[in-house]
């Protein structure tokens, strides 16, 4: 079975020779705090095993706990993370993750369909995992093929001192504080974390990481 996407936000990229990362809190109204919102894309070498790459995509950021407790991963919004092994920007692997009836569906990473921005979803899933609600008193984590996966919500990781920041690009201050004051303490977002070998993506060196989120045709 086949399925068609197109996109539906636009693509945060990451350089996978380093730990680095990228932040788009507050976009445009045509995609603010709806699902195909990307935040941040994460991409680090596991703490729990030198093997293992874990690879972190966050949307529908700045929710507070009561939109949380309302909030889902939209079913016809798949959450793709793209990898590069070769340094072209092209992607040679695909991770697609696809909510349905309270699972994620995880396909690959597996070489695309058809690179660029229409996806196709082909094959079975590697791993199916249980969504974790925002009133879960423990996560749900799901290990399969060699992969660990987490869906849900989460405190949102990424600091950023807004009223610092607004100080210092006007000219009134110099520099930030240390620490800072988190603008974003007491927001979440909804989180697909996934943990698997660095064998899996045929790759000896750095990798490319890009995050997109498509919607059905």
């Amino acid at each position: 079975m086949k399925r068609k996407f197109w996109i539906g936000a636009g693509a945060l990229l990451l350089c996978g020779g380093g730990i680095l990362w990228a932040s788009d809190h507050g976009d445009a109204p045509a995609v603010s705090a709806k699902p195909t919102d990307i935040t941040d894309i994460y991409a680090f070498q596991s703490p729990e095993n030198a093997n293992d790459m874990v690879f972190i995509g966050n949307v529908q950021g700045l929710l507070t706990p009561a939109a949380t407790g309302k909030a889902t991963f939209d079913p016809n919004t798949m959450i793709e993370f793209n990898i590069d092994n070769t340094g072209d920007n092209i992607e040679d692997l695909v991770i697609q993750c696809v909510p349905t009836n309270g699972k994620m569906y995880i396909y690959g990473p597996v070489k695309p369909v058809q690179p660029g921005l229409t996806s196709k979803i082909s094959g079975n899933a590697a791993v199916i995992a249980e969504i974790t609600p925002y009133v879960a008193a423990t996560p749900s984590i799901t290990s399969k093929n060699g992969m660990k996966v987490f869906a849900g919500p989460r405190d949102d990781p990424f600091f950023f001192d807004v009223g610092q920041y607004v100080k210092f690009v006007s000219g009134e201050a110099t520099g930030f504080n240390n620490p800072g004051t988190d603008a974003l303490a007491g927001t979440n977002v909804m989180s697909v974390v996934l943990q698997l070998p660095k064998s899996s993506l045929n790759s000896s060196g750095s990798i490319n990481v890009w995050l997109e989120t498509k919607q059905k045709k």
